[in-house]
């Protein structure tokens, strides 16, 4: 176990960094799923662009990285593309 104060205070402040992450992954991986279960090409690309700033602000968060973000946004581009 920790001995020092700010070791106990970092431990408190990794649990709650790391709920916050979770819930805003969760989120987004649920946004995304409605997304591609999405077939009226008006409310997809309406629901496009918030997906797009979901991921985004994951990856500059570093929840996600870089790459997968991208590849991310590709596949969703493609889905409402082809709607």
């Amino acid at each position: 176990m920790a001995n020092h104060k700010s070791a106990l205070k970092r431990i408190r402040s990794n649990e709650a960094k790391r709920l916050r992450n979770r819930h805003q992954h969760k989120t987004t991986r649920n946004a995304m799923k409605k997304l591609l279960e999405t077939t009226a090409k008006k409310d997809a690309s309406k629901m496009f662009s918030e997906v797009v700033s979901m991921i985004d602000k994951l990856a500059k968060k570093n929840i996600i990285h870089d790459n997968k973000a991208s590849n991310l946004k590709s596949n969703m581009a493609k889905h409402v593309a082809s709607l």
